[in-house]
């Protein structure tokens, strides 16, 4: 096979594996209230139903590059694709909820082996004179990916059935898998695999997150939350002294030594706390408050979720000559304030013309802070460590949006509920001001970045997991 024909042929089976597992963060937004009627989900299942992926997705994405680079790149790519295709199978059969999670939490682990892979497969196959250009292609089809998500949910629930958004992957998965074993195979120079790390991480973000979810249902003070909690706590604890003393860390503390590391990575977790634990709650709004059907909820969304392909280029391009850190801050407040209009005016016969300024100001707010955060994050490491800096910004930044979801979604249980259109507003807009808050605490957070020292936003690898994201 020529060079060209095999950089086409990898830009194109990388580019639909990518498609197929980002377009799983949103896809299933449209379809809960649809599974909490047919299924009888509780809202601590729905959250479950987002979090599993989310959750599995983040815990195993830095060792998903080095999976790769350890027992090669394409067969761990086929792997990868198999474990999500089988997932996305046994979820579409799901009879019960408790199915349904166990299901997409292993497309989680799918999806966390695949995505880092897309990338670094592309990244072998192009000459470097292309490979910007490969890069910033593999880019906005993540971006489109995000912002087709609950418009994609919306049309198949609707369509046919919420199973079916499950089904799609199915013979994606199984078309790709003759065609990747085509790719030309490749290993990497950090085979290291922190399997301590990865437990200790893992099982204390459990820890936590099975607390928050829980704790409406069985009560804040009851021992299973406090051990819950507290065990997460630990855990945590031993996770970071493990990662300060391991040879070979998946997830180096030195990095947080630096000041604009550190803060970009906690405007990240702040940003997407409150724009995933949003989404959840808003696209669930239109269908159960206002009676829409799920492609009208898709639609209704698009605003917010398409933005950022609009922004994002401009905010990259701005952000050379005003500095990451700034426009990140503005990105953030403009976040802030999109949800903090949303909760302002938001009542259960609102009329959606007064929904779309907000909606547009948040999709603003979200394509400024993507396009600087990467060459934010890794003009803070040397060359050599792009790989792990980047991996880890965007662990964090999933690791925001299981925190987000299960807070709010707490947050909507204690003040609403499912009842009528006025419980579930009630719940909503508590939630909507919580999430604005911690939006705006990211904006200050943000603006402690200092001014960037080196430029990295054309390194390879620059951005090694799409931005994902709302759940």
């Amino acid at each position: 096979m020529k060079a060209g024909t095999r950089t086409l042929w990898t830009f194109a089976i990388t580019s639909i594996a990518l498609f197929m597992v980002v377009l799983d963060n949103l896809v299933v937004s449209t379809a809960l209230p649809v599974i909490r009627v047919d299924l009888g989900a509780t809202i601590e299942q729905l959250e479950w139903i987002v979090n599993a992926y989310t959750f599995t997705f983040a815990v195993f994405l830095l060792t998903g590059a080095a999976l790769g680079d350890r027992f090669g790149r394409r067969r761990m790519f086929l792997i990868g694709v198999a474990i999500f295709t089988l997932a996305s199978a046994l979820a579409a059969l799901a009879p019960t909820t408790e199915w349904l999670v166990a299901a997409r939490a292993l497309q989680g682990v799918g999806g966390a082996i695949v995505t880092p892979l897309t990338l670094t497969l592309l990244s072998a196959a192009v000459s470097a004179e292309r490979r910007g250009l490969a890069l910033g292609a593999w880019s906005g089809i993540a971006g489109f990916a995000v912002a087709m998500g609950p418009l994609v949910g919306g049309i198949v629930v609707e369509g046919i059935s919420w199973q079916w958004i499950f089904w799609i992957n199915v013979p994606v998965g199984l078309l790709l898998l003759p065609l990747a074993t085509q790719l030309t195979e490749s290993h990497g120079p950090d085979k290291a695999l922190d399997l301590p790390g990865v437990a200790l991480g893992g099982l204390g973000l459990l820890g936590l997150v099975w607390g928050l979810v829980n704790g409406n249902a069985d009560g804040w003070t009851s021992p299973q939350i406090v051990g819950s909690l507290l065990a997460g706590v630990v855990l945590l604890g031993a996770f970071v002294g493990w990662e300060l003393r391991a040879r070979e860390p998946m997830l180096p503390m030195r990095f947080f030594r630096d000041r604009a590391f550190a803060a970009a990575n906690g405007a990240s977790l702040f940003m997407y706390f409150g724009m995933f634990g949003s989404i959840f709650l808003l696209s669930q709004f239109f269908q159960t408050a206002q009676g829409y059907s799920p492609l009208e909820a898709g639609l209704r969304v698009l605003p917010w979720t398409a933005m950022p392909m609009v922004v994002a280029p401009i905010a990259g391009a701005l952000s050379d000559r005003i500095g990451g850190g700034r426009i990140m801050a503005t990105g953030l407040f403009l976040q802030a304030l999109g949800l903090a209009w949303i909760a302002a005016v938001s009542t259960a016969d609102i009329g959606y013309s007064s929904l779309v300024g907000p909606f547009i100001v948040s999709g603003i707010g979200m394509g400024m802070f993507f396009a600087p955060v990467a060459n934010v994050v890794l003009s803070a490491v040397k060359p050599v460590e792009e790989g792990k800096a980047s991996g880890a910004n965007n662990a964090i930044r999933e690791v925001g949006g299981v925190f987000g979801v299960a807070v709010l979604a707490s947050v909507f249980a204690r003040y609403g509920g499912y009842e009528s259109a006025t419980a579930f507003t009630d719940g909503l807009v508590v939630s909507t001001w919580v999430g604005a808050a911690v939006v705006g605490a990211g904006a200050l957070v943000a603006l402690l970045i200092p001014r960037q020292r080196r430029s990295s936003a054309s390194s390879v690898g620059s951005d090694l997991v799409p931005q994902a994201e709302p759940a």
